[in-house]
């Protein structure tokens, strides 16, 4: 589950947002930028946290907007903002070749798996599955939001939007080993 902390300044936006969501954009822009200056510390490479620095921007663009302009419409879909935030930096890491879930894989497999077919294609397969579970969950946040659905049922989409790609990406590593293993060595 080391996937979900990358997403903890998303969900406290989440959950701080029902104070105001000016609050949940400073919680989220805090967290980011202590998770990005503890894992730059730690010696981490910066291709490994894109996440991170995407974070980072969004929500020093966010917390910006809602503290200069707290009555924007925004505020109203700043749910829905962020999952397409998400969205599209996870489409663009899968276009531009370099899955945003390698980062995060690279620091829990051991370096000579890296290159492998096997390594490339899981993170492949999750990163598709959390950009395409980030932009269900946009889209659903949007109808929650104009058909007036209240909160429960935006944080129960949000939460549907972190945890079911969180649990696809916990089982699917060991399934995909075991079927891909076998057609790497014949590629």
């Amino acid at each position: 589950m080391n996937y979900l902390r990358g997403f903890i300044p998303w969900i406290a936006l989440a959950v701080v947002s029902t104070l105001g969501w000016q609050w949940g954009a400073l919680a989220g822009l805090v967290l980011g930028g202590a998770m990005l200056v503890r894992a730059r510390k730690a010696g981490m490479a910066a291709d490994a946290l894109i996440l991170e620095c995407s974070t980072v921007a969004f929500f020093t663009a966010l917390t910006i907007w809602a503290f200069a302009r707290p009555d924007s419409v925004l505020k109203d879909y700043v749910g829905a903002l962020a999952l397409s935030w998400l969205a599209v930096t996870a489409w663009t890491t899968l276009a531009v070749g370099h899955p945003f879930t390698t980062g995060v894989a690279r620091r829990q497999a051991p370096p000579e798996v890296w290159d492998t077919y096997v390594f490339k294609r899981i993170n492949i397969v999750i990163t598709r599955a959390w950009s395409t579970a980030f932009t269900l969950s946009a889209a659903a946040m949007v109808v929650v939001i104009s058909a007036g659905l209240g909160m429960a049922a935006a944080l129960a989409v949000q939460f549907a939007g972190f945890v079911l790609p969180a649990l696809f990406t916990a089982w699917y590593p060991g399934w995909a080993r075991s079927r891909l293993t076998p057609a790497a060595h014949r590629a």
